[in-house]
């Protein structure tokens, strides 16, 4: 049971919320409240290292093109008319603290960790976040809720410090191959992106949602699609 970070309803001070305790919210409010609330957070699953690499390598990729103002070879590919972003901030949004915004109607501090940031033409942002993965099916993003909140949740916390950003965001899926006849002490990648038109209308929402959570002296009923609720229930139900 985590004892740092609880919320407070009496505290004035602004309370820290990051994308991803956002999204817990919008899978399970309960789930949120206990996390939150009781410091009774779900179960942390084993960290995704080779993910984490790929990340890493093409961060330091992407920073090559970004200091000499060109555009990544895959973006020309995929007629991508944008080049990595540049600003003095953009490693403490990326490799720091992430980008931070006050939400004064519930006194939360929202922030957030990007991948990667670009720019087209018009001087607008584009969020980037990237994706690995291992398929030999079609990637896509459909069906892919979370995945789109994000993208949507990071152009929203641009928007509230007055960047313009384009509605146009970009998913790059680094893909390892499995049809190799050898492994050979090396993964080899396909890359490709995939555009998303994000509408972040529903961030505020959210925000006064969970606010209005955490609010309670209980937590909300149970989730009936949410699995760790399930486990509990049976859990409970056994242990009764």
């Amino acid at each position: 049971m985590r004892t740092r970070n609880l919320y407070d309803p009496a505290s004035r001070d602004p309370y820290p919320l990051s994308r991803s305790k956002v999204e817990l919210f919008l899978q399970c409010p309960r789930c949120f409240y206990l996390d939150r609330r009781s410091g009774i957070g779900r179960i942390d699953g084993p960290p995704y290292t080779l993910n984490l690499a790929v990340d890493a390598l093409l961060k330091r990729e992407f920073d090559a093109y970004r200091l000499r103002g060109e555009a990544h070879p895959i973006m020309t590919m995929y007629g991508v008319d944008a080049v990595p972003f540049r600003h003095k901030d953009f490693l403490e949004w990326r490799d720091g603290k992430g980008m931070h915004v006050f939400h004064a109607p519930t006194r939360f501090d929202v922030f957030g960790i990007i991948d990667d940031l670009w720019v087209n033409e018009k001087g607008e942002i584009l969020i980037v976040d990237y994706k690995a993965t291992s398929t030999i099916a079609d990637i896509s993003i459909d069906g892919r809720d979370s995945y789109k909140r994000q993208i949507e949740f990071y152009q929203w916390l641009f928007r509230q410090h007055d960047f313009s950003v384009s509605d146009t965001g970009y998913f790059l899926f680094a893909n390892a191959v499995k049809d190799r006849d050898l492994f050979d002490r090396q993964l080899e990648f396909t890359m490709q992106i995939l555009p998303y038109e994000g509408k972040d209308g529903w961030v505020d929402d959210a925000l006064r949602g969970a606010f209005d959570v955490l609010q309670e002296d209980l937590p909300p009923p149970s989730t009936e699609s949410c699995e760790w609720c399930g486990y509990r229930r049976e859990a409970r139900d056994i242990e009764n």
